[in-house]
């Protein structure tokens, strides 16, 4: 669970104010988490917990800022700490971050170096952060900060903010971030009873956090994947029995490939970690892929990089390394891909021009477009309103719309993937049109 502190006795009545203002949140609001109720649990997308689906309410707390504060913001020191990969949008935050805090009247405000890392190296020190500094650091991609993974122990993060005077830290990371950022909150709040507002936004390409509409990074990906798969279909489309395999982000969760193939609607076939598939066999995708190149001439292949790695096969040599996040090194599911194709068109004695196309990276290091900026400006702004509020060990986002703060094991436990079931992916399936391959 995460903590709250009641207001200081001293600023009971609220933080001195030059004139009354009635855009406050109560501590008291909360937001509806599920708003479909379910009546039978063959219904799509249906989450039941039990055969009659019986209707559980769920709210959890309404962020924005409230007229209560427990910090005297001329005694904070902020930090901002972003780790993990890259993602668009995380210069967005950083920038709405440092702007409200200084709004707050926070004068003290520091970014730490190349995520977790920067807490032990003695190499790297503190960049100072202020509204002139972050103006204009949305304009571009990656993160003003640097971004890296694993770092030290929590007690040598907990010893660095002691001896720096941090007293609000903000993390923007993914599950292994939240992970690390919970534990940083245990230590502080719960073991060395310190009072310091530990706050997640949570950053994750893949769109898998649990409990949320969407995490920022996530539109941008699937708006610039457009360009990757429409250069695979007119290569595809231009060669004579041309294949394209667009190779995108989803370890665990196929959300990207998913909305990518029905944004587009150049895909054919769309395989994602989620749903099981054979390569061979009378249902197997190699015989769909013969038959579309029979009767359309080409076809192109939206693959997330966790497909037929993480769950129902395994279609490549696993090594059981790990990269310093803890997540199993995956093999090439393009690369394979491409191979096993060519490869059983030229058994057979025919031919198949394919190409592969992973722009992996480079929708990793470009800016947030519109939509993420704004979903980015919010989410920075309402993670200084929690931490002022005296919330710690919450985690921001948006949920149903509407935003929220929620404990960080809530949306830890386990990565949100898509559901086999979920009116979405069979949306997905009438796009590309595609069989089941098993």
């Amino acid at each position: 669970m995460f903590c709250f502190r009641s207001p200081t006795e001293e600023f009971a009545d609220g933080y001195p104010s030059d004139e009354t203002w009635h855009g406050y949140i109560n501590n008291n609001d909360r937001v509806l988490l599920k708003t479909i109720r379910y009546t039978s649990p063959t219904s799509a997308g249906a989450e039941c917990i039990d055969p009659d689906c019986t209707w559980v309410e769920q709210w959890v707390h309404r962020a924005g800022p409230r007229e209560k504060i427990y910090f005297k913001p001329e005694e904070v020191k902020a930090a901002i700490v972003t780790c993990g990969g890259l993602c668009p949008g995380l210069n967005d935050v950083i920038r709405q971050i440092v702007i409200t805090l200084e709004i707050y009247g926070v004068k003290k405000i520091v970014g730490i170096p190349f995520g977790y890392r920067g807490f032990s190296d003695e190499d790297l020190s503190e960049m100072p952060l202020s509204r002139q500094v972050v103006q204009n650091v949305h304009l571009s991609g990656g993160s003003l900060l640097g971004v890296s993974r694993g770092g030290p122990s929590v007690s040598n993060i907990v010893d660095r903010m002691e001896e720096g005077g941090i007293n609000m830290l903000f993390v923007l990371g993914g599950n292994g971030t939240h992970a690390g950022a919970n534990a940083i909150h245990n230590e502080v709040c719960r073991k060395r009873r310190l009072k310091v507002a530990v706050v997640g936004v949570p950053k994750t390409i893949d769109n898998d956090i649990l409990l949320m509409d969407k995490t920022f990074g996530f539109d941008t990906a699937v708006e610039e994947a457009q360009r990757a798969i429409n250069s695979a279909y007119i290569e595809a489309h231009s060669a004579y029995r041309g294949v394209g395999i667009v190779k995108l982000m989803g370890r665990s969760s196929g959300f990207i490939a998913m909305h990518a193939s029905l944004a587009s609607g150049q895909i054919d076939i769309c395989l994602i970690p989620e749903v099981p598939f054979n390569l061979h066999g009378p249902h197997g995708v190699l015989r769909h892929l013969k038959y579309l190149l029979e009767t359309k001439g080409s076809a192109v292949i939206c693959v997330a990089e966790g497909a037929g790695q993480v769950r129902y096969a395994d279609f490549l040599h696993k090594t059981n390394a790990t990269d310093a996040s803890g997540n199993i090194v995956l093999g090439d599911i393009g690369v394979h891909l491409q191979q096993q194709i060519k490869k059983y068109f030229k058994d057979m004695g025919s031919t198949a021009d394919v190409k592969y196309i992973d722009p992996t990276y480079m929708i990793r290091a470009c800016r947030a477009n519109a939509s993420d900026g704004i979903l980015c400006t919010v989410l920075g702004q309402n993670a200084v309103h929690g931490a002022f509020a005296g919330y710690s060990g919450i985690t921001v986002g948006i949920c149903n719309t509407h935003y929220v703060y929620l404990p960080i094991p809530e949306v830890i436990s386990y990565p949100r993937v898509v559901d086999p079931n979920s009116r979405m992916w069979h949306r997905c399936l009438t796009s590309t049109g595609q069989p089941d391959f098993i």
